[in-house]
């Protein structure tokens, strides 16, 4: 079991650290992303960078990452290998791993993104419901604002604020102390972000352009 714990959470990491939006621009484009926008090897910046198409295929195989590598714990309570409660506990490794993986991933000289869609992914398989309600008010923080940090920095505190507070019901405590440590690490991964919004040079985006906008 320990074998089989060890080459998982080997495997997630390793997942995480697939460098989609690297290696789509310089497949499609012949660019190294993190050479142009904001520099960060995330969906954001190839969404500006690159276009809807790009920035809509790295967010799916970002986010696809995190889901999983943290359902392999699924598979392991699948054939009662272990409880729910470890299978959860397992989720989280697996999905921080992946989540380290993308922030800091092996093939790309340990020089990644911020890692805010493979967390999507990760929240998606541990709780559908607060993963929803967090996606929904990422979407109007991002309507009202236009920033896309600031919409994910929010989205990242409400999670956990949804399972302290209950709203869907008893959580176990583990899963509520890693929704404030993966706020904490979103939050820190955009420190430079919260200073550009202060000063009011953050990069602003739109879902649909305006006129004259490019």
């Amino acid at each position: 079991m320990l074998f089989i714990l060890v080459g998982l959470s080997l495997l997630s990491y390793l997942l995480g650290s697939i460098p989609t939006a690297i290696w789509y621009g310089d497949r499609y484009h012949g660019m190294d992303i993190r050479q142009h926008g904001s520099g960060n090897a995330g969906a954001t910046n190839t969404f500006r960078v690159l276009g809807k198409k790009a920035g809509c295929f790295v967010l799916f195989v970002d986010a696809f990452k995190g889901f999983a590598a943290a359902s392999l714990a699924t598979v392991l309570y699948s054939f009662n290998l272990v409880d729910w409660q470890t299978c959860v506990t397992l989720k989280i490794l697996f999905g921080f791993l992946a989540i380290i993986g993308h922030l800091l991933p092996v093939f790309c000289d340990f020089k990644g993104g911020k890692g805010v869609a493979t967390t999507l992914g990760m929240v998606i398989a541990l709780h559908p419901q607060a993963a929803l309600v967090s996606s929904l008010v990422f979407l109007l923080v991002f309507a009202i604002s236009h920033y896309v940090s600031l919409g994910s920095m929010v989205t990242s505190l409400v999670f956990p604020l949804l399972l302290q507070f209950e709203v869907f019901g008893k959580e176990l405590p583990i899963l509520i102390y890693f929704g404030f440590i993966i706020s904490f690490l979103v939050i820190f991964t955009h420190r430079k972000n919260i200073g550009r919004i202060i000063s009011g040079t953050e990069n602003r985006m739109y879902l649909i352009p305006r006129k004259g906008r490019l």
